[in-house]
């Protein structure tokens, strides 16, 4: 073949349209879209919660604020697992070079818990919490009544039973295909993320082990199992964007792994300091919470470092700038504001503050928020037929990308100024105020707290509607 014909057939299939590897893969879509629903959903109810801050009867008795908040905090959680389950989906047969188990049973799968999901919502939203407790068998087993695990037992089962059936399709697809580092390291944060969710079944009388083992299912979700979640899909994302050598970023993935779990699993402690657990704790898990923040500073150092060494330009530049932005994001959200109050001298005047939910926020976003729209990012022009979206549409996800992530940062600087005022003048002050006072004297913060927050569904309806936006993509 002549040199003009080679280049005329690599111009035709550099424009010819991009296909995903293995057909199965193609059942992450629903997941994702799942995923985007829900997402809006929980910043819908978050925007409610910031109303009813400032106007304590809005759409009071309809929505109290225990409920939306209750519904925006479980909504976080079922669309990151959509997020999640997406991912692997995708990741799990590429890596092992094979297709899905049983597509039709990820698909079954994903119905059984969308219509759980579903129902469970409609149950906080139309029923007293009591009542909706009685008539699904929280009587039987008690497990009801804790934050971010206020699903009913029916839920808690079918959460399992979906977990279940979920690892066991990628298990099988990982157990006869390709082992890489990637693919191993997401399966193991996956199982760990089922099996610490038993835990939520743990509910016992005394209210010192009821906290003690809440922890095990919610500190060593987000500080534990879920960081190898975020790692794995980084990484993954980062092999395919950069062309950079998989032993360089697996390297890298390993130590990010090592030093989660070391830090992560006895940084369980920062949450022990006042509930009644012996004193030592405030010593381990002040040691070793101070040390947190180093595997997301070294996600942020990788994710840059594999960018500067990348070998293609990959025309997602979308999907780069997320995985950049997860990298900064979660240093500073779950590392740097994560540390502000984690050190049990400093604990003891801020447990309790907005401080807490500064750093709830920004760590959420950054670390878990972005890692999944990083993957929706990558996967979703594949999945539609195309290596990338077109350069319009791009410009608008990008727009997305800094409104959102400014209007969190917002929202963490303004939850940080409240946090300090609190501590100022109810804990530390000579004088000392009480709560509500404090409050009216914090209430403008929380004002312009809903103000970024409005800015933030804002910036998400710009990425929903970069999926729609058409136009010329490069040849």
């Amino acid at each position: 073949m002549s040199n003009a014909s080679a280049a005329a057939l690599a111009a035709e299939q550099a424009r010819a349209p991009a296909q995903i590897k293995y057909r199965s893969q193609a059942v992450a879509k629903p997941y994702f879209m799942a995923a985007i629903g829900l997402f809006i959903g929980q910043i819908l109810f978050g925007l409610i919660i910031g109303l009813q801050y400032v106007k304590g009867d809005f759409l009071f008795p309809a929505i109290s604020f225990s409920t939306a908040r209750m519904v925006h905090t479980n909504l976080l959680i079922v669309w990151l697992l959509f997020g999640f389950m997406g991912a692997g989906y995708f990741l799990i047969p590429e890596e092992c070079e094979r297709e899905l188990y049983s597509p039709k049973l990820a698909i079954i799968t994903f119905w059984v818990f969308l219509v759980a999901g579903a129902l469970t919502i409609v149950g906080y939203l139309g029923l007293p919490y009591n009542v909706l407790a009685h008539l699904t068998g929280n009587d039987l087993l008690p497990t009801m009544g804790r934050g971010y695990l206020e699903q009913p037992l029916i839920t808690k089962v079918g959460i399992v039973l979906v977990a279940l059936s979920f690892l066991f399709n990628l298990s099988m697809t990982l157990l006869s295909g390709r082992k890489t580092s990637i693919s191993i390291v997401m399966l193991l944060g996956l199982w760990g993320l089922a099996i610490f969710f038993l835990f939520s079944f743990v509910n016992p009388n005394n209210l010192v082990l009821d906290k003690y083992f809440w922890w095990w299912v919610v500190h060593l979700w987000v500080e534990g199992v879920w960081e190898l979640i975020m790692g794995a899909m980084l990484a993954f994302v980062l092999v395919k964007v950069t062309g950079v050598d998989r032993e360089i970023i697996e390297k890298w993935l390993y130590l990010i792994i090592a030093m989660t779990l070391i830090t992560g699993i006895i940084g369980t402690g920062h949450h022990y300091f006042w509930i009644g657990t012996p004193a030592y704790w405030q010593v381990w898990g002040s040691i070793f919470s101070a040390l947190e923040p180093v595997p997301f500073f070294m996600m942020t150092m990788f994710a840059f470092n594999m960018v500067k060494r990348r070998r293609r330009e990959h025309p997602n530049q979308a999907a780069t700038l997320w995985a950049l932005g997860t990298g900064v994001m979660s240093f500073l959200g779950a590392g740097v504001w994560g540390f502000l109050g984690t050190l049990s001298v400093v604990n003891y005047y801020t447990h309790g503050t907005q401080l807490t939910a500064s750093h709830g926020h920004m760590a959420f976003y950054g670390a878990y928020a972005m890692v999944v729209l990083t993957m929706i990012s990558y996967t979703m022009p594949l999945l539609r037929g195309r290596e990338a979206n077109s350069p319009q549409a791009q410009k608008v996800e990008k727009l997305a990308f800094w409104v959102m992530t400014l209007s969190i940062v917002g929202i963490t600087l303004f939850l940080t100024a409240a946090g300090a005022t609190q501590v100022w003048l109810q804990r530390m002050s000579s004088t000392p105020l009480s709560f509500m006072e404090t409050q009216d004297h914090i209430m403008p913060l929380y004002w312009a707290r809903l103000v970024c927050g409005l800015g933030f569904f804002s910036g998400l309806m710009l990425y929903l509607i970069s999926f729609f936006v058409t136009g010329k993509r490069e040849a």
